[in-house]
This record gives structure tokens, C-alpha cells and sequence, in this order.
């Protein structure tokens, strides 16, 4: 299973190393939505749509609400989609803790999930246009990226040498409370070395790069049992089964959708 990882992995990172470092903000952001789109395909499985004709509905009004952004972006509108993106989180830190909540496939939690699926997927648009179109916006939204994979890797090995304690059993039993600090020791540093490549040399803004890097952390890890969370209710393993080793769409997306709303916010307050 690891060797099928780390070849897909192998594979994928020069994809959307070139996909975030080449082109110019509109077609970068055109090709991030098609991905999305794909995601969305995916959320409706999980939020209890079984017929692909009602998978494709879900999937074509994602497309007219993204092409929508698309069209009559602001650097105004960006931001508050970034900033509800955030509120959204954290409001789903909260649903976390509620196992049961929504969990029965009903045509009420149907809805509930689908509208939950616009307010992880829509803002997390928004924050990559915002980041990508900024100064050096390339090599920030790259970041963005890079924190999640370095925390996903810590994660990995630190819960694999010392993890004991679980941290969420009855939603993601394989993740324990050594990864989370595995992940935020990696994450948090990445973000620090990062920020100083991209030109932040003030001591203040690293150290609340710094900050900065262990709350993105700490959201990508929320993003990372939301999902769980839906794939249980939905009772699936995985989301889909695009990338082999790795899943569906979804299982590589649950925390970039955290992450970069709360790192494109958290650059914003820092003046960067």
C-alpha cells in the first residue's frame, strides 16, 4: 500500500506543481474548478445520493456556481467566501463532536450535507484565486499545499512509531494524538522555511507564520475527520477510486478544503 502511495504521489506532485507554478490566475483557477467539480461528484455520494443521475445534478450545479465565481470574482467577493469558509470550520469542529448528527439517510440530512459540501468546496476557491493572484502568489498557494503534505507525512510516521492515544475512534480510528503533533511540528516548520523562501524576514511575521502554520494544521486535520465523518455515515472505505492508493478526489482534498480558507485568512491578517 505505501509503494502504491508514494508512486501516485510520484506521479500527481509534478501535475500540480505545474498547475499552480505555470499558469496565470484565471486558467489556473478555471482547472481547479473542473477538479472541484469532480469533488462535488464525489461529496454527493457521501451525502446519500445513490442514482448517478442525481450525482450529476449535484455535480452540474457545482459547475454553474464555480464558473459563476469564476465570472464575477472581486478581490472583495474572494474574501468573504475565504472568511466563511473559516467561519464554516469552525463551526464544523462542533459538529465533529456530535457523532450522530445527521447521520441518518434522510432526505433532510441529504440537504443538510449538500449545502455543507457548498461551504467546503466553494470557499476553498475562493482562497486559492485570492493567494494566487496576490504578490508571489504563485509560491504562496504552493505553500498552502505544501503544509498539508508535510503534515500529512508527519501524521504518518509519528502515529506509526508512537501512536497510542486515539484521537477520534469512533470517526477515524487509525489517528492518534502523536500524529496530530507530528503534523503540526512538520507543518508549522514547513510554513516558517516557506514564508522566509517567499521574502518574510520580520520577526514578528514568522512567528506568526508560525502560528499561522499550527492552526492550518490543526483545520487540515478537522478537514481530515469531516470527511471521515461523511464517509462513515455514508458507510464507504473511500470516497472514489481515482488515484490508487490514495483514494478519491475527496481523500486528497478533505484538508486542502480546511487548510487554505484559514492559511489565505490568516496570510490576509498578517499583511502578506
Amino acid at each position: 500500500m505505501l509503494k502504491q502511495r508514494i508512486l501516485t504521489a510520484a506521479v500527481l506532485i509534478p501535475v500540480v506543481l505545474a498547475l499552480i507554478l505555470l499558469p496565470p490566475t484565471g486558467f489556473f483557477a478555471a482547472l481547479i474548478a473542473i477538479v472541484f467539480v469532480g469533488a462535488a461528484w464525489e461529496w454527493s455520494q457521501l451525502a446519500g445520493s445513490r442514482t448517478a443521475v442525481g450525482r450529476g445534478i449535484v455535480a452540474a450545479i457545482a459547475a454553474v456556481m464555480l464558473l459563476a465565481l469564476l465570472l464575477v470574482w472581486t478581490p472583495g467577493l474572494l474574501t468573504a467566501l475565504t472568511l466563511a469558509g473559516v467561519a464554516w470550520w469552525i463551526g464544523c469542529c462542533f459538529w465533529l463532536r456530535h457523532f450522530t448528527f445527521a447521520a441518518a439517510p434522510n432526505a433532510e440530512n441529504r440537504m443538510l450535507k449538500l449545502g455543507a459540501g457548498v461551504l467546503v468546496i466553494v470557499p476553498t476557491l475562493a482562497a486559492a484565486m485570492a493567494m494566487h493572484a496576490s504578490d508571489h502568489g504563485h509560491w504562496w498557494t504552493l505553500l498552502g499545499l505544501v503544509i498539508v503534505w508535510f503534515a500529512d507525512t508527519g501524521a504518518y510516521f509519528s502515529g506509526r512509531y508512537f501512536g497510542r492515544r486515539k484521537l477520534a475512534p469512533r470517526i477515524s480510528p487509525g489517528k492518534t494524538w502523536a500524529g496530530v503533533y507530528g503534523a503540526i511540528v512538520a507543518g508549522s516548520a514547513i510554513t516558517v522555511f516557506g514564508a522566509y523562501l517567499i521574502g518574510v524576514r520580520g520577526t514578528t511575521q514568522l512567528v506568526g507564520m508560525a502560528v499561522l502554520g499550527v492552526i492550518t494544521v490543526g483545520f487540515a486535520v478537522v478537514g481530515d475527520l469531516f470527511e471521515s465523518l461523511m464517509k462513515r455515515h455514508a458507510a464507504v472505505k473511500d470516497s472514489g477510486s481515482l488515484f490508487p492508493g490514495h483514494g478519491g478526489l475527496l481523500d486528497r482534498l478533505d484538508s486542502v478544503f480546511a487548510a487554505l480558507p484559514i492559511f489565505a485568512a490568516g496570510k490576509l491578517l498578517l499583511g502578506l
